[in-house]
């Protein structure tokens, strides 16, 4: 039987003093005011944090603190009472498409993840400087909250990065970016994570973004100012979330009963997804994004120019595919955009502390088949023992089971501090006992391996080697001035 360490207490020299008072400034807001919602809000570029109110799973727990970084990014902690002496650094998904920091943002995957408090860890996560695309900006300011953890309490016992969906593309290259520097990162555990990298992680929304134009023909519409679909959606645009929901409708009836469509809806509904291999639950999210972070991403980002291609991909499903591959609309990525994006969110394999993934199989949003494209991109750099990846029965993207966080970053602690690598079985056999505490479930299957990215995603011509930027392309790229998205 696998036997972990027992909380360890804080290490009194570095943090228990303010952590002590810190608890002690808790108990006094609470009487004075008589609930915690009444705690200050942070101080707009104070980058100390402030004591502040904890998710209800958390009250009694652990010391929650707020604050807002000199690069204008929100940020929320927490410590639990009975610290283990370690922390947990997160990076969110998204990306969220505000102009600004959203302070509700890491205060809300506070609560999402209070698990991981509830496990002795403490916790960090960072809002971010702004909304909008930028991959090694969000893996900057999620090195940069976690500084501030070390500033205020002393540098923990042991420190991994978490990151959940496009978060899991921003911790893979917090891992690669900052992981070589001692004793900043120990390990690394991505869930439900983007692992394809910008350059080619978005291709399936590429091809949806074209495939339900030469369909649909209302986004734009033949009346409506036209733009190259690249874009996503032109900068000047005012429509909506409830607007593009409502062309979706109207051309597919994704919402209606199936008996409640018309038969060219149907077979509109039924080309799109067999084209795309996008899951029907998920269709409207997808096209969301296809619209409008494609538009931040083009407009935003990279000045106007064009990331995305879709020459050379064979279009194949539908009633016609001869009418469609002829008709569907066509583009070639501007070469200095493409390695913009490239530069930003695709990653190079080359890390050095244990990484483990943990991936529902039938994840509608990131696809499991990012998992392969990551195992290969860890392959390509000589770096594939660094990684073990573990699957689910579940059909969720945006949370898993809080048994299967648990036990994952349980898992990751003992490879890290014992040097005992895991495998997908034995993981799988320990989670019954955090099951015994969550009883939110264990679904892993062990056996699971999934199909190369290609199979799911159309490769794009040159696009089947990994990793899809090399440490040397890297590098080379890093010495342009101005190469990347701006923070």
């Amino acid at each position: 039987m696998t036997t972990f360490d027992a909380p360890v207490p804080v290490r009194r020299r570095l943090s228990a003093s303010r952590h002590r008072r810190a608890v002690l400034a808790v108990g006094v807001a609470a009487t004075l005011f008589g609930t915690l919602g009444n705690a200050p809000a942070p101080t707009a570029g104070s980058a100390r944090p402030t004591v502040a109110t904890c998710p209800s799973d958390l009250v009694g727990k652990a010391t929650c603190y707020t604050g807002q970084d000199s690069n204008g990014a929100y940020y929320a902690m927490a410590v639990p009472t009975h610290w283990n002496g370690s922390l947990v650094v997160h990076a969110h998904g998204g990306p969220d498409l505000g102009d600004s920091s959203d302070p509700a943002r890491s205060t809300d995957d506070l609560g999402r993840w209070a698990v991981m408090v509830k496990e002795g860890y403490a916790w960090a996560g960072s809002s971010y400087r702004r909304g909008g695309y930028g991959t090694r900006m969000a893996a900057a300011d999620t090195e940069n909250v976690r500084k501030l953890f070390v500033s205020e309490f002393g540098k923990p016992r042991r420190t991994y990065v978490h990151g959940q969906s496009w978060g899991g593309d921003v911790a893979a290259k917090v891992a690669e970016t900052y992981g070589r520097r001692p004793g900043a990162y120990d390990g690394a555990l991505l869930t439900s994570g983007v692992l394809g990298g910008g350059s080619r992680g978005y291709d399936y929304r590429v091809d949806l973004r074209v495939v339900y134009q030469y369909y649909c023909h209302n986004h734009p519409r033949p009346t409506e100012p036209q733009y190259p679909l690249w874009q996503g959606l032109r900068a000047d645009s005012t429509m909506t979330s409830s607007g593009l929901r409502a062309r979706l409708q109207e051309c597919t009836g994704f919402s209606s009963a199936p008996a409640d469509r018309t038969a060219l809806q149907q077979r509109n509904l039924d080309d799109i997804l067999a084209v795309t291999r996008i899951p029907e639950r998920a269709l409207e999210s997808h096209l969301r994004f296809a619209t409008f972070t494609f538009r931040d991403i083009v407009s935003n980002r990279l000045g106007g120019r064009n990331p995305f291609s879709n020459q050379g991909v064979r279009y194949a499903g539908s009633h016609d595919d001869k009418a469609l591959n002829a008709g569907v609309e066509r583009f070639s990525a501007d070469p200095t955009a493409r390695r913009d994006l490239s530069y930003d969110s695709d990653l190079t394999g080359k890390v050095s502390i244990p990484v483990l993934t943990l991936h529902a199989i039938d994840d509608p949003t990131a696809f499991v088949e990012h998992e392969a494209a990551y195992r290969a991109t860890l392959q390509g750099a000589g770096r594939g023992g660094n990684l073990v990846q573990t699957f689910t029965k579940e059909t969720e993207h945006t949370a898993l089971s809080d048994s299967e966080y648990a036990d994952s970053l349980a898992a990751l602690d003992v490879w890290v501090r014992h040097g005992h690598k895991p495998t997908a079985r034995s993981i799988a056999a320990s989670c019954e006992a955090f099951d015994q505490r969550y009883g939110t479930g264990c679904f892993y299957d062990p056996a699971f391996r999934p199909a190369p990215y290609a199979s799911r995603i159309r490769p794009r011509p040159g696009g089947l080697a990994w990793p899809a930027m090399t440490a040397k392309q890297e590098r080379a790229w890093s010495r342009i001035d101005g190469v990347g998205i701006a923070p």
